[in-house]
């Protein structure tokens, strides 16, 4: 049975998310990991073939035997849970935080795109929401609070600016990222 243990930065939905491009083998799953998002996620092998494993317990992920020999490797494949686990937090938007957003977020562009660059769209402009509704909150927090030049005035302001400049760095995504074609 599936459980919600793990965060949006745990390395559980890359895996998932790699098994829902393509089944494979669990080194093969690992080193498709460290070439493509290599540059967000630090997984150790054995780490890697422990989160399969744990999801395959869950139901999650299903091996199946993909060779002959004593030797032969299992081929892992989503299950119908674990592609419904992927796809409820591809289409969920990133919590606010600085690493939240560099990791988290980029990972779910990355297989939003190679979906459907319409989903890739749609992710982005589901982040702009959260975070332009998060740089409300914050600023209204500010006014509320007389307290101006405390630590957590200062720590407050700062997190509104770096937001706003994520809202401009996600509002120009779309122009970089492929649109989908219309017919």
């Amino acid at each position: 049975m599936p459980t919600d243990r793990a965060s949006s930065l745990s390395p559980e939905y890359p895996l998932l998310g790699l098994l829902r491009l393509e089944p494979g083998h669990g080194y093969q799953v690992h080193q498709r990991l460290e070439r493509e998002l290599g540059s967000l996620w630090t997984v150790r092998q054995n780490q890697a073939y422990n989160i399969l494993n744990r999801m395959e317990a869950e139901g999650m992920v299903r091996g199946a035997p993909g060779g002959k020999g004593i030797h032969a490797r299992r081929k892992m494949s989503l299950t119908p849970s674990g592609r419904r686990r992927f796809d409820d937090w591809l289409r969920t938007p990133t919590g606010l935080s600085a690493r939240a957003l560099r990791v988290d977020f980029l990972t779910r562009l990355y297989f939003a795109q190679r979906l459907d660059p319409k989903l890739a769209h749609e992710i982005i402009e589901g982040q702009l929401a959260v975070t332009r509704d998060g740089v409300e909150r914050l600023r209204r927090r500010n006014e509320a609070d007389p307290d101006r030049g405390s630590v957590a005035e200062l720590s407050s302001d700062l997190r509104v600016r770096h937001l706003r400049l994520v809202i401009e760095w996600l509002e120009s995504l779309h122009e970089r990222i492929e649109s989908p074609t219309t017919s």
